[in-house]
């Protein structure tokens, strides 16, 4: 059934990583003496998608094209691109190049605990529902505050997930909804279930990721994710 679409996954990797602290982006930190996108890269590149494409900074490009991809054997990625202001324009950057695809899963590269099981589940559940994302249920009460810090309302937990990467959509839904986004001016959004949601009205399937695929934001975060890799 994979074998009749064609799978594109957009591995982010633009970011400069202010929260850690450090002058080397996260997504160049070591975790067990590679490159914390390394990990992103291999996944996909030992799963059934078919092509990766790379968007990461212009001074970096270089860097990620020989001393990562070329250096790991990393067959599957096409294309190393630039990356735009934010987050998403970083993804309209590589949906831009991607194609003619069919389903695009597109992945924050600061998550390096990413499994190929994952991201076989995750192909299957977006051909049935064209928008679909891992996650995990929220095992924190979660609190909505006012502009104060006062807690105002709390959510039912049971209907509360912490949204991950990767997420998968239908190529075409996907293009048309950043194609609303660039008439937006006052965008506010921090994934791309949101996207797909606020500007083509389409709701996203969450399917069951890892806790442990974790986002490495600070700098305790990658003393978790070298024991998370080591285990693995």
């Amino acid at each position: 059934m994979l074998k009749d679409k064609h799978f594109t996954a957009i591995v982010l990797a633009a970011g400069s990583g202010s929260r850690m602290h450090s002058d080397i982006p996260k997504q160049y930190m070591k975790i067990n003496g590679k490159e914390v996108l390394y990990y992103s890269l291999y996944a996909f590149d030992n799963s059934e998608v078919d092509d990766i494409i790379l968007v990461t900074r212009k001074e970096d490009i270089e860097y990620c094209r020989e001393s990562i991809v070329e250096k790991y054997n990393i067959r599957q990625v096409r294309k190393i691109l630039e990356g735009g202001s934010e987050r998403y324009w970083s993804v309209k950057n590589g949906l831009d190049v991607a194609g003619s695809t069919d389903y695009i899963l597109i992945h924050d590269g600061a998550r390096p605990c990413i499994e190929s099981d994952m991201i076989m589940r995750l192909m299957k559940e977006v051909m049935i529902n064209d928008a679909c994302t891992v996650g995990v249920p929220a095992k924190d009460t979660i609190k909505i505050v006012d502009k104060d810090d006062f807690g105002i309302e709390t959510p039912d937990r049971k209907f509360l997930w912490q949204v991950q990467t990767p997420q998968a959509f239908n190529y075409g839904e996907i293009i048309k909804a950043y194609e609303e986004l660039k008439k937006d001016n006052e965008c506010n959004v921090t994934d791309d279930t949101m996207i797909i949601e606020k500007y083509i009205g389409r709701k996203s399937k969450l399917i069951y990721g890892d806790y442990k695929n974790i986002k490495i934001t600070t700098p305790e975060d990658i003393k978790v994710a070298e024991i998370f890799l080591q285990k693995s």
